[in-house]
């Protein structure tokens, strides 16, 4: 049973979709788990559901408190309990292999990741050394959060072949508009999603007229499952960013 839906991508990716027992709240992909009973959220599963499915195993994802307290008090009731981090694409590949053990399926856990490498590579094979434009990613609008570099949206934009403008080690970072500015990014994504239901592209906000990506026409509107979640979805994410960095960049206007 997973806590994570990245968790399930990956037990998916690796052909064990049959073996999951129970879901969250908020996750319902693949389809075939959309039947399964719900033991409540990523961060509060209900105990008592949790038990009355009886699990032979229970995955949760490291980085947040609540995660990992709710794993930690899994655990304490006896449930084998494994917590996964994944920051980067070789964490994504610890965790699926880590995974490829625990159910005892090496050979498709090797074979998940030797498809996603794959995908990689044939980005990487076209971005080669062309120049990276910077990537502002925010991950929600008013009190402004944005992507740093401790995070799996971080090696999504350096994979695609991007800079990340935000230079922080951190996972999230909050910024003040006027910073935003000073770091004048080509490219802006703006996620929507459940941190940020309310999402507009920043073309549509005056205050950030100034920005060459809204000058550039090069702000965009993207998935927060597909780009904030670590797992499978990462290269899909890659992928998609990738393209949207190929595209010819409209001129920059001037005043």
């Amino acid at each position: 049973m997973a806590l994570y839906g990245a968790l399930n991508e990956i037990l998916a990716g690796m052909g064990l979709t049959g073996r999951l027992v129970a879901r969250t709240e908020a996750d319902s992909q693949p389809p075939a788990i959309a039947g399964l009973p719900v033991i409540g959220t990523h961060m509060r599963p209900n105990l008592e559901r949790v038990l009355a499915v009886s699990p032979d195993l229970v995955l949760q994802t490291a980085g947040r408190g609540e995660a990992e307290e709710a794993a930690a008090s899994l655990s304490r009731l006896g449930l084998p309990t494994a917590v996964f981090a994944m920051a980067d694409f070789p964490g994504l590949y610890s965790a699926i292999a880590r995974l490829g053990q625990l159910t005892g399926e090496p050979d498709a856990a090797a074979k998940l990741v030797a498809g996603l490498t794959a995908r990689l590579d044939a980005v990487a094979a076209k971005t080669g050394a062309a120049e990276r434009p910077t990537v502002f990613f925010e991950v929600r609008s008013g009190s402004l959060l944005a992507a740093g570099q401790g995070s799996m949206v971080d090696a999504v934009i350096t994979a695609a072949g991007g800079k990340n403008a935000v230079a922080t080690d951190k996972k999230i970072v909050r910024l003040a508009d006027e910073e935003l500015l000073r770091l004048a990014p080509q490219v802006c994504l703006t996620q929507r999603g459940p941190m940020n239901p309310e999402a507009r592209p920043m073309a549509e906000r005056p205050e950030y007229a100034a920005l060459p990506c809204v000058r550039n026409g090069r702000n965009f509107l993207v998935d927060e499952a597909v780009f904030s979640r670590p797992g499978p979805g990462s290269v899909t994410a890659v992928e998609a960013l990738a393209a949207l960095l190929a595209a010819t960049p409209v001129p920059e206007a001037r005043p």
